[in-house]
């Protein structure tokens, strides 16, 4: 009997694909590399293996594998074994989880401590004043990773002070949930808007979102459509590409044309479509 399109194989182990995308995709958004986040999610469900049988099952070169499993021992979510040959095995989901979210806590907590310092230390040395951007100087950032995304996407939400809209695929907000992004958007207390295709598949996401503000995309929409809008001053939108590179890349811009041109998509978009309760 063959393979189903829906399923992928991790060695022997037949995985369902769209399962294995949303749990590597909140992996990422932990700090894990896509590899990194392959790698345990493999020994994570099939359990204790050697470098050599990982590298073989998750088609990766076995040099890149001793890498990631280096690297997933410093996060301290993967564990070896003291027989030869070695074999790795991970930490439950839940506790790898709280792992990396204490970890990135910790880190965030020193490097707060550290701005008072870093700003006495850069007054004190002599050069060209800083200067707040010219009113009306339009510019442009790439931001290339999740850490910068959702550090931008982040200071988009809590500056906002009227309102922010947001289009973008299931994939797309299922991030943006295990983000935190729509979590944000409510306690701002800011008018939103959330424009997306909606199922029952990802009805729990939109659990306790006023419908008003919510409303189903056209499934004819593609789904490498993906921008934020706020405040009619700013816009992050997302660059996607069907290659290897899984990396996540968006630019920021306060540019008026291109924030003109994507309101006007959206508010197109938003007029000719309604709520249907039977989505969530």
């Amino acid at each position: 009997m063959g393979i189903s399109v829906n399923t992928m194989q991790l060695g022997t182990y037949p995985v369902d694909k769209v399962d294995f995308e949303r749990v590597r995709d909140s992996l990422v958004a932990f700090g894990l590399t896509p590899n990194q986040s392959k790698v345990f999610f493999y020994i994570g469900k099939i359990g204790a293996k050697t470098a050599s049988d990982i590298a073989k099952a998750v088609n990766i070169p076995r040099s890149e594998t001793y890498h990631l499993l280096t690297a997933l021992q410093n996060k301290g979510i993967v564990e070896a074994s003291f027989q030869h040959p070695i074999q790795f095995t991970a930490l439950t989901i839940k506790k790898a989880v709280n792992l990396l979210i204490s970890t990135e806590t910790e880190r965030l907590n020193k490097l707060k401590k550290l701005v008072p310092d870093l700003e006495e230390i850069w007054e004190k040395i002599p050069g060209s004043t800083s200067t707040e951007e010219e009113e009306g100087e339009e510019k442009f950032k790439v931001l290339q990773g999740g850490n910068q995304v959702n550090s931008k996407i982040f200071d988009m939400i809590l500056n906002a002070k009227k309102e922010c809209r947001i289009l973008g695929s299931e994939k797309d907000f299922t991030k943006f949930y295990h983000a935190n992004f729509l979590d944000a958007l409510e306690e701002q207390k800011i008018d939103y808007k959330l424009l997306t295709p909606i199922s029952k598949k990802s009805k729990t996401i939109f659990e306790g979102i006023d419908k008003s503000k919510m409303k189903k995309l056209c499934s004819s929409i593609k789904e490498n459509l993906c921008f934020l809008i706020k405040d009619d001053d700013e816009v992050l939108f997302f660059i996607k590409n069907e290659g290897n590179n899984k990396e996540m890349r968006a630019i920021w811009t306060n540019s008026e044309t291109i924030i003109y041109s994507k309101a006007l998509l959206f508010n197109n978009l938003w007029s000719k479509t309604d709520f249907d309760e039977d989505d969530v």
